[in-house]
């Protein structure tokens, strides 16, 4: 048997990572400014997530959720207190995608309707619900195309009231900051509006803060500097440091039964205790606020080089939009400089560093990528 070829790689195997850095079969060191899709968020082989891990293995990897777990009581307590959302339920499960599909589905029994607003060039996943309300129609299949969905222009606050006014709208989601999308930011303003105009619709407002939360944007939720409070925020990537673990965070106006959501495998020992260690360090170590600071130095360093057509973001989550196709520069970045970044579309690099980027590194990725242009 051989892999299914679905992902283009690069002729690099990684066999370590420490911190910012990884390092390959050969002993080459790369800086990791893009985090394996964000979703490296305390370093890689922190010693304190290391640790949890090995004592939570050598204990109990994994029982159903037919049974307590005091651990998912104690994350749901943490994530709660860090986050601002403390009056509001926790489910987990594996995966972001995962967490989308379980919004939706709540979202449709909640309101009884099964249309969905999403935005332009968003990304929410790749599963049936997920993928259906993904602007890519290259990965959506046949099978996925099973409810209606309009795909809105963000910040188009004119049209999302026409559609919602129509009263037949289950939910919107959206992004906190877009990713895949290329690093662009709802406008505040129209944040506060579409949380007003749902909630005057009966419609539920999902907030996707799967690659934008957990400190990235230099806040917990990239949202919450709309100063608003979704119905549902969806959570995963940096959650577990690399571990599988994603959550639904979920109003008090949500009312739960037995059998209404369900999952094998998450919440599992394992899961719960890298993101236990996942909190502790972010909270530790002041990982959110290093993440804003870092990312404003980079983020200002970045807009003098002259070369660079546009930088987006906040926190650690930026976007490089060039004059010329990325991909040679990205190239460069990796192959002669040794440096991970991510790409969008075909002008654009995304960095997604661990939210440990130290000043140094920040000031030594400007350092190699103006040697680059």
């Amino acid at each position: 048997m051989k892999l299914f070829d679905v992902y283009p790689l690069f002729d690099i195997e990684i066999a370590k990572g420490i911190g910012c850095r990884t390092y390959d079969k050969e002993g080459i060191e790369y800086l990791d400014l893009y985090g394996g899709h964000a979703v490296i968020s305390v370093g890689h082989s922190h010693p304190f997530y290391v640790q949890k891990l090995t004592q939570q293995l050598e204990t109990l990897v994994f029982y159903s959720n037919s049974v307590i777990n005091n651990l998912q009581v104690e994350l749901a307590k943490k994530l709660g207190k860090i986050s601002g959302y403390e009056d509001y339920s926790l489910f987990l499960l594996s995966t972001g995608a995962e967490a989308n599909e379980n919004a939706l589905k709540l979202a449709s029994f909640h309101t009884g309707r099964k249309k969905v607003i999403a935005f332009s060039n968003c990304f929410h996943g790749r599963t049936a619900a997920a993928v259906r309300v993904t602007d890519n129609a290259k990965i959506v299949a046949p099978i996925n195309e099973g409810f209606d969905v309009e795909f809105i222009a963000l910040n188009d606050l004119d049209a999302v009231q026409k559609s919602l006014r129509k009263g037949d709208v289950c939910a919107v989601i959206i992004e906190g900051i877009q990713g895949i999308g290329g690093i662009h930011i709802p406008e505040a303003s129209f944040l506060k509006a579409l949380e007003e105009e749902c909630a005057a619709n009966g419609t539920v407002l999902i907030l996707d803060e799967i690659q934008s939360g957990y400190g990235r944007s230099g806040k917990f939720f990239a949202h919450q500097y709309a100063g608003i409070k979704p119905d549902i925020i969806t959570v995963a990537k940096g959650m577990g440091n690399g571990f599988p673990v994603g959550g639904v965070l979920i109003h008090p106006k949500f009312t739960a039964s037995y059998g209404l959501l369900g999952t094998t495998f998450g919440g599992s020992h394992l899961a719960c205790s890298a993101a236990l260690a996942v909190l502790d360090i972010i909270k530790a170590e002041h990982l959110v606020e290093n993440a804003q600071k870092v990312g404003a130095y980079l983020i200002e360093e970045l807009k003098k080089i002259s070369k660079i057509k546009d930088v987006r973001g906040v926190g650690l989550m930026i976007g490089l939009e060039f004059f010329e196709p990325a991909k040679p520069i990205r190239d460069a970045l990796l192959f002669d400089k040794h440096i991970f970044t991510g790409a969008s579309g075909s002008h654009t690099i995304r960095l997604l560093p661990p939210l440990s980027l130290s000043k140094s590194d920040a000031e030594l990725f400007v350092k190699k990528l103006k040697e680059v242009l």
